[in-house]
């Protein structure tokens, strides 16, 4: 029987790979790493280094490549472009849920504040909410309000922008052309600078002549181990989940192409220090990811200290990291804890110095004509032996967020309104079962310094025990509210769909009464009082949360439409009334969907 996977430990395809050392050994399993290892014996360094620079050569000549892509000068952002936020599309500091406006000089003020400022950003959109109707991933651009004035706000800012392409969006609405042309058309009607793979190690090999044509200087990003053969178009990677070697060695693609830009990240981690170590001997970038999907995993300040020191030595010297003459583990203090990177171009030497340790290090560097003073887990830059930098203090502690339930208002009447049904007083506790998806429950995220959480864990289903609030009476509305009802299009009978959670507040205000929250809506439907209608569409209910960075809400019921094709789709269908859809509220209408409708509650005496 196979040995369950330890979800806390690297995969074997995420472990750095061993370099063969000698004049005739064989380089060919170099090709599909990650990180190319370094020796643990300094005295092995030097040969580990020429074996590096064999594999190159070897490399460059046996895929035949040609990088005069990277000389493109539309393209030469993509060299100092170091800091990424992955940012969701919806977050708050991002868009103003109550004033309904993207707030672009907030999020960068912030970044600045926090992080350095970013280089770029990725405009996540669709994922987690993808599947709840039948649109797109494009319509999820497409019907966002001032989406290019974003942009346009965000180049102002010298941020240059990405969108994110989802290769398994299969079962939802398709467009008149195929994806690529629709990636193409997207580009050119936002004014974008780069495409964001996800799922992807590489494009389409189509994609790149398409949006040329759409608009110049557009660079791709893949994810993961992108081959060595598209390397030459494909400009940027995102480097999700490389672990290091005890002593650091070099991105393989970095190595094989120096001016090819990498983002290391670990989406559920709360320590950063080993990707930013890696990035920073290897004159790369970082991607900063704190709202994955709606769970909050916010950096420390410690690790948000280290990239704003990393950032502007990088932006400073990005034309010596990317085409100097680059020597990985030039450096290191004698018992190899503290290692240095070293960048020659005949003019100036830059060092880049980081203490792999957890306690500090003074004194000098083996091959280096300085001593250093670091903290633990500290960085250093040097210009020569001048000091340009050290950085590593603060606090590594997590900085938690509590997702608070947004009160409201309660709707109190005499008696029980005609077709409402009062419920029965409930037990003390409830459970709701949800899909756990990558969006948690009710704040937590659901993943904690896990590498790479696959199925079936993924998407397992997850039960929440919730205590009910004693001695409240209320009833439920049985059926929901009809298009009639709110003057809506549409035959008059069927529950009225298009609505988002701010509409539905408002017409059950007028007329005297508020949404059920989740237990309320389950209680009643396990009890038999609700009717559904047709078409089965989910129901909003009165449970808003925030934890300052996300508003979620949770859906009741099912629908009658699923997509399907892919397991990253909400879920679709009937479902019982235990059942729990954790949806992150998108702001500027796009929340409307034909698939959900509401019902209403009133507070008995």
């Amino acid at each position: 029987m196979e040995k369950p996977r330890d979800p806390w430990s690297p995969r074997l395809i995420d472990l750095p790979t061993s370099v063969p050392l000698g004049p005739e050994a064989n380089l060919d399993g170099l090709a599909t790493a990650k990180i190319l290892a370094a020796p643990d014996d300094p005295a092995e360094w030097p040969a580990w280094r020429e074996t590096l620079k064999r594999w190159r050569s070897e490399a460059t000549t046996r895929t035949e490549y040609d990088g005069t892509a990277y000389d493109a000068p539309e393209l030469a952002w993509t060299q100092g472009c170091f800091s990424v936020a992955l940012a969701w599309l919806w977050d708050e500091l991002l868009y103003d849920h109550e004033a309904r406006r993207f707030t672009p000089e907030r999020f960068c003020a912030e970044s600045e504040r926090e992080f350095g400022g970013f280089d770029g950003v990725v405009l996540w959109h669709a994922y987690p909410v993808i599947g709840i109707d039948e649109r797109n991933q494009f319509d999820y651009y497409r019907e966002v309000p001032d989406l290019r004035e974003l942009v346009a706000a965000f180049h102002e800012r010298d941020v240059r922008v990405f969108v994110d392409y989802n290769p398994w969006d299969v079962g939802t609405r398709r467009e008149p052309v195929d994806d690529d042309e629709a990636i193409g058309e997207l580009v050119a009607a936002l004014g974008v600078d780069g495409v964001f793979l996800d799922t992807m190690k590489e494009a389409p090999s189509g994609l790149r002549a398409i949006v040329d044509a759409a608009r110049p200087g557009v660079a791709f990003e893949g994810e993961s181990t992108l081959p060595l053969a598209r390397i030459r178009d494909h400009h940027l990677s995102w480097a999700q989940w490389f672990c290091d070697s005890p002593v650091p060695g070099v991105l393989r693609a970095r190595w094989f192409e120096q001016r090819h830009m990498l983002h290391h990240t670990r989406r559920w981690n709360r320590d950063h220090a080993e990707e930013l170590h890696s990035s920073w001997l290897n004159g790369v970038g970082m991607l900063v990811w704190e709202n994955v999907f709606g769970a909050w995993v916010g950096w420390s300040e410690r690790d948000k200290t280290l990239l704003r020191a990393m950032v502007p030595v990088q932006r400073r010297f990005s034309g010596l990291l990317s085409s100097g003459e680059w020597t990985p583990l030039a450096a290191r203090s004698e018992d190899t804890r503290v290692v240095a990177s070293r960048w020659v171009d005949g003019v100036m030497t830059l060092w880049a110095v980081a203490n792999r340790s957890n306690e500090t290090y003074s004194g000098p560097l083996v091959g280096a004509d300085f001593d250093v003073t670091l903290p633990p887990r500290g960085i250093a830059a040097f210009l020569g032996a001048e000091r340009l930098m050290v950085a590593g203090a603060g606090d590594s502690s997590f900085p938690a967020r509590e997702a608070i339930r947004v009160a409201a208002s309660a709707a109190r009447v005499d008696t029980t309104p005609d077709g409402f049904a009062e419920v029965p007083a409930p037990a003390a506790r409830i459970t709701a079962r949800f899909r756990r998806r990558e969006t948690g429950t009710y704040g937590e995220a659901p993943y904690v310094e896990e590498w790479k959480p696959l199925p079936p864990r993924l998407h397992d289903f997850v039960e929440v025990e919730r205590d009910t609030v004693a001695g409240t009476r209320f009833a439920v509305a049985r059926r929901e509210v009809t298009n009639a009802e709110l003057g809506s299009a549409g035959p008059p009978d069927e529950p009225v769909t298009g609505v988002d959670l701010a509409d539905a507040r408002v017409y059950a205000a007028s007329v005297g009464a508020r949404l059920p929250t989740e237990d309320e809506w389950q209680l009643a439907a396990e009890a038999g009082l609700l009717e559904r209608g047709a078409p089965l569409v989910w129901n909003w209910t009165e449970s808003e949360h925030t934890d300052g960075r996300t508003r979620f809400a949770i859906l009741k019921g099912g629908s009658a439409w699923a997509a399907v094709g892919s397991d990253w789709y909400v879920d679709g269908g009937p479902q019982e009334p235990n059942y729990s859809l954790k949806l992150l509220l998108l702001g500027g209408g796009v929340a409307r969907s034909t698939c959900i409708g509401f019902r209403l509650a009133v507070d008995l005496p």
